[in-house]
């Protein structure tokens, strides 16, 4: 019955039930993403990119047929609740945050560029001097302390 409304290989489905496979994997994406409230667009750590470009790759396989569509749906709700567990794990245990989320690194400290970080994290001056601009600073040098912080993000302390 499944296969007769939404197909059942990549070489034999139509037009509308890739349609309509599209619209299932959306509803199925967004259903995940709310019951297990993952930040992965709106903070970029390396477990949330991981996770959207894991997710993402494999609910277009579905849409495609190129991969068998209920088992990928139980691959995709695996692969968000591994995310949604280390997730909470990571926020409970210090050590297993870093390992997961990563750490803070700082950048500058009272106007003094830290160039050997910088290096080590590939941000330049001109990344700097935007973040101060952006906290209302004239250039990096006149900010007390920027950090790189787990989220990729560049936070300027005045």
């Amino acid at each position: 019955m499944l296969h007769a409304l939404i197909g059942s290989g990549s070489q034999s489905i139509t037009w509308w039930q890739m349609s309509l496979r599209g619209a299932v994997i959306f509803l199925y994406g967004l259903l995940l993403m709310r019951l297990f409230g993952t930040r992965a667009f709106s903070r970029d750590s390396p477990l949330d990119i991981v996770l959207a470009i894991i997710v993402g790759s494999n609910l277009s396989r579905a849409i495609t047929a190129n991969a068998r569509f209920v088992p990928t749906l139980a691959a995709t709700l695996a692969i968000v609740v591994l995310y949604w567990l280390l997730r909470h794990a990571g926020a409970r245990w210090l050590r297993f945050g870093w390992l997961v989320k990563g750490a803070p690194v700082w950048l500058c400290r009272d106007g003094n560029l830290d160039r050997s970080a910088m290096r080590r994290t590939a941000v330049g001056e001109g990344d700097l001097d935007e973040a101060a601009r952006r906290s209302g600073l004239p250039d990096a040098s006149a900010a007390s302390g920027i950090v790189l912080e787990r989220s990729g993000q560049i936070s300027t302390l005045g």
